[in-house]
């Protein structure tokens, strides 16, 4: 995958396609609520095995209704590139199948 920095114009186009992702900085992000405390820790465990299948990894953070993720390319000096868009939409794949909103 791709280990280019996108432009700015690139990331907002892309966010568009990813309605609840925003650009925070150097880094993409995004909080899903969910019902439980267990959907959230079990939304949590889906996401890292696929940040593992992926080989690239973001920061999440369990709340306790909520997950947040935060992503970039530290290979890339910290910007967002396409590795972090598709991890976004592993992620959007994901989530709704642990009730995820």
């Amino acid at each position: 995958m791709a280990m280019e920095p996108l432009s700015q114009k690139e990331i907002e186009d892309r966010l568009r396609e990813l309605p609840g992702w925003s650009q925070e900085g150097d880094r993409i992000a995004r909080t899903y609520q969910l019902g439980t405390h267990f959907a959230a820790a079990a939304l949590v465990m889906g996401i890292a095995a696929v940040q593992d299948e992926l080989d690239h990894h973001s920061d999440l953070t369990l709340g306790y209704h909520s997950v947040r993720l935060t992503v970039n390319t530290h290979a890339a000096g910290g910007a967002v590139t396409e590795q972090d868009f598709a991890l976004a939409e592993r992620v959007e794949a994901l989530a709704p199948g642990h009730g995820a909103r």
